[in-house]
């Protein structure tokens, strides 16, 4: 293949596909377009930034959301690390994920482990810490700490989603749990699911 999609081009350089167009912006890639106007990238342009990478430490943020209704939220967060990273001066890419925090095979967060187990990443990026997992981030550190890649957390406290998040997160793993014991289609999972959405609502009401 000489020429890959913005999707394809991403997926090959580990970034996402918002990294790819900010480069564009900045002059460091160029794309051909076809007669739709979409993006193509060549090989020998990818091939180039492959190259740089290798023996290069870099900058990694991460920004996540549960849920397609707050991709407003995943904006916001990709603004946030965005400002800050240059504001300090850093070269960095973005690396963003859609999904439950407590899925451990989203596809960003496979990417950006793969990427600190590389031991290229000089520093690793959070808007909070719950952005990168519900529960197990403290291994991710540990990660980090092996391979000598500072985590900075830019807002410390709880993010103001928290509860709402953690009780979605929740429904999902009932959901999950009674299907597999009633039976997706019986009407004691859907009066436990009914059940627990009422619940989730009631929680965010009150």
């Amino acid at each position: 293949m000489d020429r890959y999609s913005i999707g394809q081009a991403a997926e090959k350089l580990g970034v996402s596909i918002s990294t790819l167009r900010r480069w564009e912006r900045e002059g460091k890639l160029v794309a051909e377009r076809t007669t739709k106007g979409h993006r193509r990238y060549r090989q020998d342009q990818l091939g180039v930034l492959e190259d740089s990478f290798s023996g290069q430490r870099v900058t990694l943020a991460y920004a996540r959301v549960s849920s397609h209704d707050q991709k407003n939220d995943l904006q916001r967060q990709k603004e946030v690390l965005e400002l800050f990273c240059a504001q300090h001066g850093w070269s960095f890419e973005i690396i963003e994920d859609l999904g439950s925090g407590m899925n451990y095979r989203k596809k960003g967060l496979i990417t950006l482990l793969n990427r600190l187990l590389s031991g290229t990443v000089e520093r690793l990026v959070l808007t909070h810490k719950d952005r990168l997992l519900r529960f197990g981030a403290e291994l991710i550190f540990s990660i980090c700490e092996m391979n000598q890649t500072e985590v900075v957390i830019i807002n410390q406290s709880q993010d103001s989603t928290f509860e709402e998040e953690l009780a979605k997160d929740v429904l999902e793993i009932i959901t999950v749990f009674s299907a597999r014991l009633y039976g997706s289609r019986s009407k004691k999972n859907q009066r436990l699911i009914d059940g627990m959405k009422q619940a989730v609502k009631d929680a965010e009401n009150g």
